[in-house]
């Protein structure tokens, strides 16, 4: 039997809040004063406004900031609307360490996922994508100014009306209905490992001083040689919006305040909405979002309400 009094999780990370100690250089072509925009070309990073029906019964924006502290965004986004895969990592590491790793992680999620056969079954695709993920990151980050780098992860694969969204760390997915929202995702973070096993209660935390843990976490790709995500497998509604997001949003925006910002109607506008809202209320990290709005085929809209 487990001691839950004596229980003590093991940090894996501890993301920083503060300016990092270089800045890479930026592309212009790709970003703009610290700002990630959903392109047309499937979602590469590119200083434009847009909002795009990938493909149909599937809408599409995102958005990625550099927030109001740092010098340099270590969140990246993957659109693959060829294969239905979308991904949101938050890196983390010193000097272009954390930009290296969320960029790694999305990017060899995506080729993996989309080098499977068509007939293999999801869950076997997007778990192989994100071992690999993991394996790549984790080779990469064994020497030089780069070790110990890592990433979290927020993926979410569709097919049809079902999806499956896989998580490692504290990166966020969430279902927005009837304007309501609902926290899919479990936090691979100390406080929330100390909620699990009954050492804390929920309604406890805001009276306890975990000042000094809010931001460390127990799961991340590529620290260690294996990681295990969660995997969590929903069916959508019509009109329903699925968020993928980064910590330097949930730090600031509870579950009612994102349903509140967020119109299913203006995809690219509610992504802007959320980035200044977790701005004004401090932006002390990256801050990343992805919406994902699912539209019913003709003659089945009713059948899924």
């Amino acid at each position: 039997m487990t001691d839950h009094t004596d229980f003590s999780p093991t940090p894996v990370f501890q993301e920083e809040a503060g300016d990092m100690n270089s800045v890479q250089p930026v592309d212009a072509d790709t970003q703009t004063d610290g700002v990630m925009h959903l392109s047309p070309e499937f979602g590469v990073p590119a200083p434009h406004d847009e909002q795009n029906r990938l493909s149909p019964g599937i809408q599409v924006a995102a958005l990625s900031d550099v927030g109001c502290v740092r010098k340099n965004n270590e969140d990246f986004f993957v659109c693959d609307p060829l294969n239905s895969l979308y991904v949101v990592c938050d890196g983390m590491g010193g000097l272009d360490a954390g930009e290296v790793a969320s960029s790694l992680a999305c990017d060899t999620v995506k080729a993996i996922f989309a080098g499977q056969a068509d007939d293999t079954p999801i869950e076997t695709r997007l778990a192989v994508a994100i071992s690999a993920a993991n394996e790549g990151v984790y080779r990469a980050g064994r020497t030089g100014h780069r070790a110990r780098m890592g990433s979290t992860m927020v993926v979410a694969a569709l097919a049809g009306n079902k999806i499956l969204i896989g998580n490692v760390g504290d990166s966020r997915a969430y279902i927005l209905r009837n304007r309501t929202c609902r926290q899919v995702t479990r936090d691979h973070s100390y406080i929330n490992e100390l909620v699990r096993v009954g050492t804390v209660k929920v309604e406890d935390i805001p009276n306890l001083d975990f000042k000094d843990f809010a931001s460390v976490i127990t799961r991340a790709i590529g620290t260690s040689e294996t990681v295990v995500p969660d995997f969590f497998s929903e069916d959508l509604q019509d009109g329903d919006t699925v968020l993928l997001t980064t910590d330097g949003l949930t730090r600031y925006l509870a579950d009612d305040r994102i349903a509140a910002l967020v119109d299913p109607d203006d995809l690219q506008g509610s992504c802007q909405r959320l980035v200044d809202e977790a701005k004004s209320a401090g932006g002390i990290d990256n801050i990343t979002c992805l919406l994902i709005r699912y539209v019913a085929p003709i003659g089945m809209q009713s059948r899924s309400t």
